[in-house]
């Protein structure tokens, strides 16, 4: 014996009974067609199985149908009333006939409270239309199978056809029964995942009553959201579908859960004026063999056939028979799972009148590129500002800013990371052509002024100067003038190590010649004194050791400096987010103000006896120039370190190539232009009687 248990009326009255063929109708009122039709397959399928031998040998199948008039309450009822009753009313053999199965029922509620009730005696029970997963736990309801996928997959495909379409704010109707209540908590579930935001969820119900109904329609009305899930058996929503046509809201996209996306009352054209363009899926449907016939073939004329014909003719018509439609998998092998479910498998249903265009559902547009979100305080994670990427940063794929890599910078509408402009010193700007010019201009004139000394090498006033050393100078000051030329253009290695090292190593040379014509001077003076005989042990030889012995420390300095750690170039990133300076890194600290600490005493000892010679005869007055030069001398370069710790980038070898320049003037013009000058405009002082004076002639 089969039991079944349809929602054949929707309002409760009295219960149908019935037993094997022969049924009674009890009042039950609001006759739903489509539970009919669940009952005539139901009577087909089993006339069809007693019909085939070799399904069954020698058992013929009966059934009992009644009616739960879609409550609760009366599916439980009917439930124990078929378990309990064990023999046919009307058989006078008095067989007992056990329940061996129960196919029932339409609702998830009705299914479960049946299924709750007797999964503990394991009386197997098939549901034709339920869907809710909670019915899969196979510990609450071991007995529970369904022919019908679960709504964990539905809920799965309606959050992927959501984000297909790129609905990101979207609204939610739910029934105030398990259906609905599971089916919105599941696919809240998935589309949270996907970055959806819910932005209200109403429920409803058939039996709610008119203000609660309108209260949704409000909710609907006041919100954005131009998307909308109805998770709703049709009887529940027809209500509200009403007071929104009612209403005259439109432009809304629904989307339907598989209980109404198909129905027949909802697809009206009254309804298509704010439902036209409803999309969901329903279960995979395919025409049954020999059951158009045999629906066609009843007649309320012969109600041998069918005992329900009679009773339900007056409501329907022979047309609505024709399109009956048995839930099936276009021949696949139907099969339950572990949890009692069959595969789940979906069309995709769309109301069209006509074609129509995709609706755009989101709180806030999409990010343009060259912006992030911003989430907006209190606001769902859907809702947002968009706001311009930071400096350095672009978005053009995703919501979100990235760093560009190290050597790239954002372009100004921040979509895309450029390369970062490479800045160094060059010869073609305006900073580099005029230090080039300086540089040139230095070397030209210390070739000159070599030139004057050479051309009257015979004159007082060359022969008085030391000759050598002012040659050995001049020479270091042209190499000094020509060092700026390596500190300008791009670094390279031996850019890099060559300009360093030349500009200690040729302003060591520089000042050791300065020194050693300070101590000239100074012993010059001491050894017109009575009794000083310093002069003589002063010669040519003592003036050679001490330049070359003073140069010879620094090129040990520089030498360790190239073994140990030698500079370098180098890229900095740390002066400019948007360019790339191109420098030469000293390798060493500590070795590169060795080289300039190593230089400044010299300096340093220049000055003390240049300093020390400051009263000497107006004639000897070699060693005030000598002084004036080192005072320029220590004061460039006292300036040089804290301008060149603070100045960035390009401006860095700017301050260097400065300070070299302006020192290397400093000492050509204070030292050389005095006697260039007496020798090309007051020649009439260059005379052995004037250098001479009333002192002896003592060789400098």
């Amino acid at each position: 014996m089969i039991g079944g248990i349809f929602p054949i009326f929707n309002k409760q009255e009295n219960v149908i009974a019935s037993f094997e063929r022969k049924m009674q109708r009890i009042n039950c009122t609001g006759f739903d067609l489509r539970a009919f039709r669940w009952v005539q397959v139901m009577m087909f399928a089993i006339d069809e199985i007693n019909q085939d031998e070799g399904l069954l040998p020698n058992i013929s199948l009966g059934y009992k149908i009644m009616d739960s008039c879609a409550s609760p309450t009366n599916v439980l009822r009917a439930a124990f009333t078929l378990v309990s009753e064990q023999k046919e009313e009307e058989s006078t053999t008095q067989c007992h006939l056990p329940l061996t199965a129960l196919v029932a029922e339409s609702g998830s509620s009705q299914s479960l409270a049946v299924a709750g009730a007797l999964g503990p005696f394991r009386v197997p029970m098939v549901s034709y239309f339920s869907t809710c997963a909670c019915l899969s736990d196979r510990r609450k309801y071991p007995s529970f199978f369904r022919t019908i996928p679960s709504d964990y997959y539905q809920a799965k495909a309606l959050a992927c056809l959501v984000k297909r379409y790129g609905w990101t704010w979207i609204g939610a109707l739910q029934s105030d029964n398990d259906y609905g209540k599971n089916g919105i908590s599941a696919f809240t579930k998935e589309v949270e995942k996907m970055g959806v935001c819910i932005a209200f969820v109403g429920t409803i119900l058939r039996t709610y009553p008119q203000n609660k109904i309108i209260e949704v329609v409000e909710l609907i009305k006041q919100s954005t959201v131009k998307v909308i899930l109805a998770f709703v058996p049709e009887g529940d929503l027809y209500p509200l579908m009403r007071e929104t046509v009612r209403q005259n809201i439109t432009g809304i996209q629904w989307i339907a859960s598989e209980a109404w996306v198909t129905a027949a009352r909802p697809s009206t054209p009254e309804m298509f004026k704010s439902f036209g363009g409803t999309v969901g899926f329903v279960v995979r449907k395919m025409t049954m063999p020999k059951l158009g016939s045999y629906l066609k073939n009843i007649s309320p004329y012969f109600p041998s056939q069918s005992t329900f014909v009679s009773d339900f003719w007056e409501t329907m018509v022979s047309d609505h028979l024709q399109s009956v439609n048995f839930v099936d998998e276009y021949g696949e092998k139907v099969f339950f799972d572990e949890n009692g479910d069959p595969p789940a498998s979906y069309e995709v249903i769309n109301w069209q009148l006509r074609d129509g265009e995709i609706p755009k559902a989101v709180c806030s547009d999409t990010c343009p590129n060259g912006t992030r979100k911003a989430q907006i305080k209190g606001r769902p994670v859907c809702c947002f500002d968009c706001i311009p990427c930071a400096d350095g940063s672009i978005s053009n794929t995703t919501a979100d800013c990235i760093l560009c890599p190290e050597e790239y910078w954002s372009n100004e509408r921040r979509d895309k990371c450029v390369m970062k402009i490479k800045e160094f010193l060059s010869y073609t700007e305006t900073m580099g052509i005029i230090l080039t010019a300086l540089s040139l201009f230095g070397a030209s004139l210390s070739v000159a002024t070599m030139i004057i000394f050479i051309r009257f090498r015979e004159t007082p006033i060359v022969k008085a100067n030391n000759s050598e050393l002012s040659s050995l100078l001049l020479a270091s000051l042209f190499f000094c003038f020509l060092c700026p030329l390596t500190f300008i253009g791009e670094p390279t290695v031996w850019s890099c190590m060559l300009r360093h090292t030349a500009f200690g190593v040729t302003f060591a040379l520089c000042i050791s010649c300065v020194l050693g014509k300070t101590i000239v001077v100074v012993t010059a003076f001491r050894a017109t004194l009575p009794g000083n005989k310093l002069a003589g042990k002063f010669g040519p030889v003592q003036q050679r050791v001490i330049v070359f012995s003073c140069t010879a420390i620094q090129i040990v300095i520089c030498v360790l400096w190239l073994i140990i750690s030698p500079p370098f170039p180098d890229k900095s990133l740390k002066y400019n987010n948007q360019k790339i300076i191109l420098e030469c890194n000293t390798g060493s600290d500590v070795t590169f103000y060795a080289v300039l600490g190593y230089i400044g005493i010299l300096s340093a000892i220049c000055s003390i006896l240049a300093f020390l010679a400051r009263k000497l005869p107006d004639n000897f007055n070699e060693a005030k120039f000598i002084s004036f030069s080192m005072l320029i001398f220590c004061a460039v370069w006292a300036t040089f370190i804290p301008a060149y710790i603070s100045s960035p980038g390009k401006y860095t070898v700017a301050v260097e190539i400065f300070a070299i320049l302006s020192s290397a003037f400093g000492l050509l013009l204070c030292i050389f232009v005095p006697k260039c000058y007496i020798i090309l405009i007051k020649p009439e002082r260059n005379t052995k009687k004037h250098m001479m004076g009333k002192f002896q002639k003592i060789s400098l």
